[in-house]
């Protein structure tokens, strides 16, 4: 676990170079990153890694980019999206199957992150569970970090 993978080096479909792979998960000064998919969570991203590929090339290197960016009601909102082109900087984890691209801006914030994949009658989706927030919204969507928190914006 942990270790990032190689991918072919040429895309002959698009006739384009494929990127390499090179990173783990562990930041600029070589500490270990964690982020953790729980089985529902993963499950449900593999079906929708399996579900958005379009080649045989693009599956290799197809994950899940998680970032935090500045908004939601409490100051910091979770960023999810299904990518092929990972970032030069990303921090890549491999979970079971599917690749984990954490934005090396946002891995502080990350550390210890552990996503949840929950379904009722009433609300389904992807459940954050960070060590590093200090509140969270009801939302669930959104979380202030201590001090370093940006402004909220109420939620409407």
């Amino acid at each position: 676990m942990g270790q990032a993978i190689a991918t072919p080096a040429f895309n002959i479909s698009t006739n384009t170079p494929t990127p390499r792979i090179t990173k783990t998960n562990r930041d600029k000064s070589g500490v270990l990153m964690t982020v953790t998919l729980t089985e529902k969570a993963e499950f449900r991203l593999r079906g929708l890694l399996r579900g958005s590929a379009s080649d045989t090339d693009e599956k290799t290197t197809k994950g899940v980019r998680i970032s935090v960016n500045d908004g939601g009601c409490s100051g910091y909102e979770y960023g999810m999206e299904i990518t092929s082109k990972p970032q030069p900087d990303d921090l890549v984890i491999e979970q079971g199957k599917v690749l984990v691209y954490v934005d090396a801006k946002s891995a502080p914030l990350l550390e210890g992150l552990i996503i949840d994949f929950v379904e009722g009658m009433v609300e389904s989706g992807f459940k954050f569970t960070n060590p590093k927030a200090t509140s969270t919204c009801g939302c669930g969507k959104s979380f202030k970090a201590g001090d370093c928190s940006p402004q909220g914006v109420p939620c409407s």
